[in-house]
């Protein structure tokens, strides 16, 4: 018995970035209601919305439609990790909130259920290239059946400027 699956070829649909033309880089995303203090999961949410209205406009998923979320991001939520290791170094309480949007998960979660994703939701921090890594797990799940699509979100808060990318994946030759 053969335990491989083929891998496909990933086809991307439509794709969004943060920054783009008419965005404040400065000021950053718009808020998001649940997270605080950090641009993080406001990114998350802003260019997994692009990518998503620019396919479905604002209805959600297609029902029955299985569309998975890959978080990637080589950092994470750098603004908010800061917050909760220095207040349990004050020995300080650690708010709700902060303890709640320090896990990726939480905004990933809260995509899929303000779309209506019923798929999977992975976060990676890989070691390599941050982009080939939701590529190759995009891949695997669709190629195990998880998933008919997978929404990638590329995500980095830098000192020069926090960036985001969304692209909408499908199995199938490129285009």
């Amino acid at each position: 018995m053969n335990n491989l699956v083929e891998i496909p070829e990933l086809r991307v649909i439509t794709d969004s970035h943060w920054p783009q033309p008419g965005d404040d880089a400065l000021v950053g995303p718009p808020a998001l209601p649940g997270f605080i203090g950090s641009t993080f999961s406001p990114l998350v949410a802003v260019v997994a919305d692009r990518c998503l209205q620019s396919l479905y406009g604002e209805v959600a998923a297609k029902q029955g439609e299985k569309v998975g979320i890959v978080l990637v991001s080589r950092t994470g939520d750098r603004v908010a990790a800061e917050h909760v290791r220095q207040a349990v170094a004050d020995g300080k309480r650690v708010g709700p909130l902060h303890f709640f949007q320090s896990v990726p998960n939480s905004v990933a979660g809260y995509v899929a259920a303000r779309w209506g994703l019923h798929g999977p939701v992975v976060c990676l921090n890989p070691p390599g290239d941050p982009r080939q890594a939701g590529f190759d797990q995009a891949a695997l799940l669709i190629a195990d059946g998880d998933a008919d699509q997978v929404l990638i979100v590329l995500v980095e808060q830098a000192s020069q400027g926090d960036t985001a990318v969304a692209l909408l994946v499908s199995g199938g030759d490129p285009l």
